[in-house]
């Protein structure tokens, strides 16, 4: 059995680490915004090469925080890609904004920077470049239309975490970043986890205010928050993992690297990296003509592969009321039914890899 990832793999040899830092923990009773909220808050910043990060209670949450932090209101729009995970939007409904969907790359899966300006009207604020499969989009574009226009850049990397593009990390190119730590991403908590990292100060103040109720100081509420916060425990948690970050997605490049050699001459497209870039394969995914029949083959042989999204933004029945029908956005629809996410994580073994790139030959060897 081959799982599309192996968090307790990639954990064990941490396991004694972790729960001496949680036993540390139970006997200080510092649960709520404890020091190693503060402590990580200071290594993740240092990782990314920002002066802040503010720890918080998911990605989702991360992103609302995000937007309130720079101003988002009812009536705004941000203009965000059609092929993204739900999350990436909700919060922009939720504060009464409009997510204004723009078509992909087909080659890259990330925004199509071609077709961004043709969106920006009165009301656009900011422009939200999600980072899908860990490959980061072409910010040196995105952000001189949004200098262009005066327009915020906010970066959805959840699925980026040591991504770089230029030798800068992802989260550093526009003015406000949001990270998940859900349990399997490339940096994973025990549960839930967020960030927001940024190099201004007053939107790092205003997000510490938002994520604890809106409290300036105890019992003092200046802004009308929320019950945002990370919890101490899964901060020293990712304190011990954030150490071993670079060497993960070392690993996963490894595999990464195996598969495009390996699968280059089949009928499917293998991911590509643009020029400077380095992902860091938080996904590998390929395109096939018959994704279900493949996938089906591929279970059959427990190698848990996965789909990474069936649905673009606009087809979910939770948002048919935005102003969407099928055929707006035909790369982003094509590719939703041709994507299929192969296992990859720390630590799959070569052997594994192997069985999986001979399963795909099988499949197509029987097609013929």
């Amino acid at each position: 059995m081959i799982p599309l990832v192996d968090i307790v793999r990639q954990d064990r040899k941490l396991q004694p680490k972790i729960i001496r830092a949680i036993r540390k923990i139970t006997k200080k009773g510092d649960f709520i915004l404890g020091q190693e909220v503060e402590l990580f808050e200071r290594d993740f910043a240092n990782y990314c090469g920002v002066k802040f990060a503010v720890g918080v209670s998911s990605g989702s949450d991360a992103i609302m925080l995000a937007l309130r932090a720079i101003g988002i209101k009812p009536g705004d729009e941000i203009i965000v890609q059609a092929n993204t995970f739900i999350s990436t939007v909700l919060p922009i409904i939720y504060l009464g904004a409009e997510p204004v969907l723009v078509d992909i790359n087909p080659d890259t899966y990330n925004i199509d920077v071609n077709k961004i300006e043709k969106k920006i009207t009165k009301k656009t604020r900011a422009i939200f470049p999600v980072h899908l499969y860990g490959q980061i989009c072409e910010m040196d574009k995105i952000s001189k239309i949004a200098k262009k226009h005066n327009l915020f850049v906010i970066e959805d990397a959840a699925q980026a975490h040591g991504s770089t593009l230029n030798n800068k990390k992802a989260g550093t190119f526009g003015d406000i970043a949001c990270y998940s730590f859900y349990a399997g991403k490339n940096l994973g908590a025990y549960g839930d986890g967020g960030a927001v990292v940024t190099n201004k100060k007053k939107f790092a103040d205003k997000i510490r205010i938002l994520r604890h109720i809106g409290q300036a100081k105890k019992y003092i509420h200046i802004e009308k928050g929320y019950n945002n916060r990370l919890d101490t425990i899964q901060a020293a948690i990712l304190r011990i993992k954030l150490r071993e970050l670079d060497k993960w997605n070392k690993e996963r490049r490894r595999i990464a690297k195996y598969f495009n050699k390996q699968l280059r001459n089949f009928v499917l497209a293998i991911p590509i990296e643009i020029p400077g870039s380095q992902s860091n394969y938080h996904l590998y995914v390929v395109r096939v003509n018959n994704r279900d029949k493949l996938l089906a083959c591929l279970h059959k042989n427990k190698i848990y592969a996965g789909i990474h999204y069936p649905n673009p933004i606009h087809l979910h029945k939770a948002l048919s009321d935005l102003p969407y029908k099928k055929g707006d956005f035909p790369i982003s629809e094509k590719h939703a039914k041709e994507i299929l996410s192969l296992p990859i994580f720390p630590y799959m073994s070569t052997k594994e890899a192997d069985i999986i790139v001979k399963t795909i030959r099988k499949f197509y060897e029987a097609q013929k």
